[in-house]
């Protein structure tokens, strides 16, 4: 490996996923690039580890100059294995993507895609987690390219706020009109479950529901901005307490 800025990828859509491949096609100018993605899908795996089976590290062909593994776990699993048995060094970048579908709203609680940045901020790397709000496995990536190389190219120059990682989300199916630095819209799943009922007549449930916007005109938000057609960015922290609330809480139990 050269002295080149050491770039790590993950995702949570597989080893096999379009947008693993376009993400690292729009970076591999800007260092040099390991791709440690999990074997099969993973989404809404959050956080999620490996702690009941073993875990195994595959070497696939190289991707242009970029070095291909895939982990047979979790988008977590993955960079806490590559940088525990992988890396040569502590890399100076992780990029986590690009995801198949958003993670606008409070859809970062549950992203595989950014449980792997959050991990990799957590270990003192910059990191960013990019998606595009299109679920297809044949999507079209190719408005992502520019603000990509744009993010990454500054990230590199300029470094983030210590324990801060971004969500990056890029609308589908049109040319962004620009950025906003943004906030995460507040709301909740409604319907979560849809009921069936199986041969023998027991009952079963299957994820479904779809996102509900409480404040949807509020200019503040990743959804508002995204629906009009803009990259948005979120910084997001590791860190949940909430710190504000501690006068409030010591007073709660005295």
């Amino acid at each position: 490996m050269s002295e080149r800025p050491l770039i790590l990828i993950s995702n949570d859509d597989g080893i096999n996923a379009r947008g693993l491949f376009h993400l690292i096609d729009c970076v591999k100018e800007m260092g040099d690039i390991i791709a440690v993605a999990p074997d099969m899908p993973h989404s809404a795996q959050s956080s999620a580890i490996s702690v009941e089976k073993p875990l195994r590290i595959t070497q696939h062909k190289d991707y242009h100059t970029a070095q291909i593994y895939s982990v047979s776990g979790t988008p977590v699993d993955c960079v806490k294995l590559a940088l525990h048995a992988i890396v040569v060094r502590k890399p100076d970048l992780m990029l986590s993507g690009i995801n198949h579908g958003s993670n606008s709203g409070n859809s970062i609680i549950y992203s595989g895609t950014m449980g792997a940045a959050i991990e990799a901020c957590m270990a003192g790397i910059p990191a960013i987690g990019y998606s595009l709000l299109d679920h297809s496995p044949q999507a079209d990536f190719t408005p992502t390219t520019g603000y990509i190389r744009l993010i990454t190219r500054n990230v590199i120059k300029h470094g983030l706020p210590k324990d801060v990682c971004l969500n990056v989300n890029i609308p589908a199916n049109c040319q962004p009109e620009g950025i906003k630095i943004t906030r995460a819209a507040r709301g909740h799943w409604g319907e979560e479950y849809a009921e069936y009922t199986d041969p023998h007549g027991r009952k079963f449930y299957w994820l479904t529901g779809h996102f509900v916007n409480e404040e949807p005109e509020s200019d503040e938000t990743d959804i508002y901005w995204l629906d009009r057609k803009h990259v948005t960015i979120v910084p997001a922290r590791p860190d949940q307490t909430a710190t504000d609330t501690i006068p409030d809480i010591t007073r709660l139990i005295e």
